[in-house]
């Protein structure tokens, strides 16, 4: 059976190929299911904003490979691509009709690039659908045969979000012994890690922001959090003073928006605030912030932003020490699992409604 008109073509087995791809590909034996942007959404996402339809495999050309995605991950971050005329340095702006961008764990099932082989498990930033065409410039990486676990893991707790925990607490808050650190969005993805990383560092307190006193108790009694705040339900400079009688030392902030300012009140003398997202701005128009910034100064405090590809070189080296902690039992994973690509809409507008606890992802 001739798989491609190339022989530098790399294919999964024939029987493989004729199950998913058709006999040269003249018969879909499976479609290609996609979510698209239907249209761009207003304030938080919620699943109309999403449609889902039906495309053939597509058929990679010279210098690309076909992924198929076993896993998607439903990330907020990627909500600041989904407006108008949103593009930067980092992403384009996502076209309407468009299959929605993110990450996903996938394989590769045919390759025409040297640096690709069959087989081969990778988390690329990709596209929310079953099989993807990976070109030269998108960006992926390999994960390592060592770590021997789910591909899911790889878009969690070995992915960007644990990941950010984990650089964030490390390379940009740098948390001492004995310090109080303080988490936005402590039951998403990143916030639930960061948190454990905290106390494994030494904090001697850690303190979480939720918006539901049910995620509040499941972040104190399953997730190791010493206190917690519902931001929707109690005063949250008295709180503050409350949970954090010390002030204090490192603020890790996925939200931004109007909780930076009184946490700013707050802070010690040589605090450091790991600005990792701003959920309260995807969704705000009018992206307010705080009117006491000079906190900072006087605070001599630094807000640092930052991502976590920019340290893709010790992407295995911090993987390891996350593993190892798994392992140890000191670290503990915590996901929401959605079946079928055609949900992650739903999964997306769940997530920004709250709904869910630790890392969101749908099982392709």
């Amino acid at each position: 059976m001739v798989l491609a008109e190339k022989d530098t073509t790399k294919t999964v087995s024939g029987d493989f190929y004729q199950l998913y791809c058709g006999e040269k590909r003249g018969k879909a034996q499976v479609k290609n299911t996609q979510v698209v942007l239907a249209r761009r959404p207003q304030g938080a996402p919620v699943s109309e904003d999403f449609s889902v339809r039906e495309t053939d495999v597509p058929t990679p050309g010279p210098g690309e490979a076909l992924l198929e995605n076993l896993y998607v991950s439903l990330d907020a971050g990627f909500r600041n691509w989904m407006d108008e005329d949103s593009g930067d340095d980092v992403l384009p702006a996502m076209q309407l009709g468009e299959p929605v961008m993110g990450l996903t764990a996938c394989r590769v099932i045919e390759s025409n690039r040297d640096d690709l082989v069959p087989g081969q498990v990778l988390v690329g930033r990709l596209a929310w659908e079953r099989y993807s065409i990976a070109g030269e410039g998108d960006l992926l990486d390999h994960v390592a045969a060592e770590f021997s676990q789910s591909p899911n893991l790889f878009l969690g707790l070995l992915g960007d979000t644990g990941l950010s925990a984990y650089f964030g607490l490390t390379r940009v808050a740098k948390v001492q012994t004995g310090e109080t650190v303080l988490v936005s969005a402590a039951g998403g993805a990143v916030g639930n890690v960061a948190g454990q990383i905290a106390k494994i560092l030494g904090a001697s307190r850690v303190v979480g922001f939720a918006g539901s006193d049910d995620k509040c108790r499941w972040l104190r009694e399953e997730v190791g959090y010493d206190a917690t705040i519902n931001y929707r339900g109690e005063d949250v400079p008295a709180a503050l003073s409350r949970t954090c009688p010390e002030g204090i030392d490192v603020y890790f902030d996925n939200v931004g928006g109007d909780l930076l300012e009184p946490v700013l009140n707050h802070i010690n003398q040589n605090a450091r605030i790991a600005f990792c997202g701003a959920v309260a701005d995807y969704n705000d128009p009018d992206h307010k912030g705080p009117a006491n910034l000079f906190n900072l100064v006087t605070k001599t405090a630094r807000l640092e932003g930052f991502m976590t590809h920019f340290w893709m070189d010790d992407y295995t080296a911090a993987r390891r020490q996350l593993l190892a902690w798994l392992e140890a039992g000191k670290l503990k994973k915590f996901e929401s699992m959605y079946d079928g690509v055609e949900h992650c809409g739903q999964a997306f507008a769940d997530l920004f409604a709250g709904r869910n606890q630790g890392k969101t992802i749908v099982r392709v």
